[in-house]
């Protein structure tokens, strides 16, 4: 006979009973420290209504702000004001906002920037004139007005 017995076959799984505990405990940890929202939206929105609506091919090239009164009135009082990102702006400091969000696209890519102006309706139109004179100064000539869809009436 020969030398040499075989070993025995040592079984080697993985216990795998406290799998679904330790998925769901990562499930929990990224839904409590997901942010859904970039920006906290500070000025109130009634966005109007718009009939004839078009959609965005690229949206990694449209940059947001809001134009509304403040929520916290007794912090900023009740005139509309303009947020860009998490802060409220001046009219005069449109031009650096423009700057540093073309800085942070591709060179190829800074002249294709929209702004997209999200105005509460009861928005006074001297406010938006600022905005818009400043944003041609920068030199930012592509602006998207954002508006919700009209429903259709019912027949």
């Amino acid at each position: 006979m020969s030398k040499f017995k075989k070993k025995a076959q040592v079984k080697q799984d993985i216990p795998t009973s406290s799998m679904p505990d330790v998925v769901f405990m990562l499930l929990f940890f990224f839904m409590v420290t997901t942010e859904l929202r970039e920006t906290a939206i500070d000025v109130q929105q009634r966005i109007p209504e718009a009939s004839q609506l078009r959609k965005l091919l690229r949206k990694s090239l449209v940059t947001n702000l809001y134009i509304g009164e403040p929520r916290k009135t007794e912090q900023f009082g009740k005139e509309p004001k303009i947020q860009a990102d998490d802060v409220f702006i001046e009219p005069k400091d449109i031009i650096l906002w423009v700057n540093r969000q073309k800085d942070l696209l591709a060179e190829n890519e800074r002249d294709q920037l929209t702004v997209s102006l999200k105005v509460d309706n009861e928005a006074k139109r001297g406010i938006i004139a600022d905005v818009e004179t400043e944003l041609r100064k920068a030199n930012a000539r592509k602006i998207l007005y954002t508006t919700l869809e009209k429903k259709k009436e019912e027949k």
